[in-house]
């Protein structure tokens, strides 16, 4: 029989000493017998950001700093964050790097614009259809200057294209124009600012959709593109390639322009709206579509209008709002959310807030108050409402980050 070596206690005990200080790092080493390292210091605090703009794309909004710095929330699968996250979306407002010297600010569908003091234009986000006015359609993942060199007095985006007034109030399109959003007589797509054709100046200008509509300086209405809804207002639904005259001898101080309707402001402080009407976002008490203005029915005076996909808002003398049309997901902002809960008719915004001015995506809308505080209601998916969370709300949140 074969005896087997056994190790004694005390060996045992000398070979896991001389381990421990292998492990350790050796005599003199950095292992365990060092200090534990301190904790990673604590994320800096967020900035607070002071509004004097809000603008809303399809599912994300951008709102202008005093600083003249652009900040976005929301989706950024296109890019509409222009790097200043690199997350899907954000829930809360996040500076766009590059966008920090505008006065004025436009939000689109999957992109967005702004003028610099000197009236330069910059884009960012989604440049399909050349809608960036680089030239091109390559992806860009950050802001870029439009092309052209022209400088500009007011810019406004909409679904594919982009539009631009100069100070000679001559207007510059580009981007998509199937439908001849473009105003340049004819459905090619143009890459870099184009001039609208005609001999008409303008004032001022609003795109919305495949649509683009434009006042003069005695307050004549004029539009171009799709019209297969009546959302032209020239009494017909035939689509137009160049500008042409709205309908009904009104006299108007301020348009607005969405993919399927259009509404228009007089210097009394009336509305009329026309185009597409399902959700009742004419506020004519029906859903009756209209080729032409047609009065919107709750004798408020209105100091501002703006149209949307699904809604419509307006800003009263008094700074109340009031909103109609669908309210699927509380993009109203009274309370109520549902298939059912649209409105036809003006219902007044909950929440007491006076409100300065009101911008509306369809499906969720944001307002900035009297004293420069953001608010947005409706679906919140994707963070668009900027109130840290994605959920929907049926009536105004503050948006985060500001004092």
């Amino acid at each position: 029989m074969t005896h087997t070596p056994t190790m004694h206690l005390h060996e045992l005990l000398a070979f896991a000493a001389l381990w421990l200080l292998a492990a350790c790092g050796g005599k003199g080493g950095k292992g365990m017998t060092g200090p534990a390292p301190p904790p990673p210091p604590p994320p800096p605090p967020p900035v607070t950001v002071t509004f004097t703009a809000i603008a809303t794309g399809n599912v994300h909004t951008c709102g202008l700093a005093t600083t003249r710095a652009a900040y976005c929330w929301g989706d950024n699968t296109s890019g509409q964050l222009a790097g200043g996250s690199t997350q899907p979306f954000a829930s809360s407002p996040v500076a766009v790097p590059g966008a920090d010297a505008l006065a004025s600010l436009s939000g689109g569908s999957y992109h967005d614009c702004g003028l610099t003091t000197g009236g330069a234009a910059y884009c960012w986000g989604s440049n399909g259809y050349g809608v960036l006015g680089t030239g091109d359609t390559l992806p860009r993942a950050g802001v870029v200057a439009v092309a052209g060199g022209l400088s500009f007095t007011a810019i406004s985006v909409g679904g594919d294209h982009s539009c631009a007034l100069t100070s000679a109030g001559a207007v510059y399109c580009w981007g998509a124009n199937d439908s001849g959003e473009l105003g340049t007589g004819d459905t090619t797509t143009h890459r870099t600012p184009t001039a609208v054709t005609g001999s008409l100046t303008f004032n001022t200008i609003t795109a919305g959709g495949a649509i683009t509509c434009g006042l003069t300086a005695s307050g004549t209405g004029y539009c171009w593109g799709s019209n297969g809804l009546g959302q032209l207002g020239t009494g017909d639904t035939v689509s137009r390639l160049a500008p042409t005259l709205i309908s009904g001898n009104h006299t108007f101080v301020m348009l607005s322009a969405s993919p399927t309707h259009a509404c228009g402001l007089t210097s009394s402080g009336a509305a009329y709206c026309w185009g597409y009407n399902a959700d009742g976002e004419l506020g004519t008490g029906d859903t009756l579509a209209q080729t032409a203005p047609t009065a919107v029915i709750g004798g408020h005076t209105y100091t501002s209008l703006n149209a949307s996909r699904f809604t419509t808002c307006g800003v009263t003398s008094t700074g109340a709002a009031f909103c109609w049309g669908g309210n699927n997901v509380g993009q109203l902002g009274n309370g109520a959310s549902g298939g059912g809960a649209y409105s036809s008719t003006p219902v007044a915004v909950a929440g007491g807030l006076s409100f300065a001015a009101v911008s509306g995506s369809g499906r969720h809308t944001c307002g900035l108050t009297t004293g420069s505080v953001a608010y947005c209601w409706g679906r919140n998916r994707e963070g668009q409402l900027g109130d840290s969370t994605t959920l929907n709300r049926a009536v105004p949140v503050r948006v985060a980050n500001q004092p």
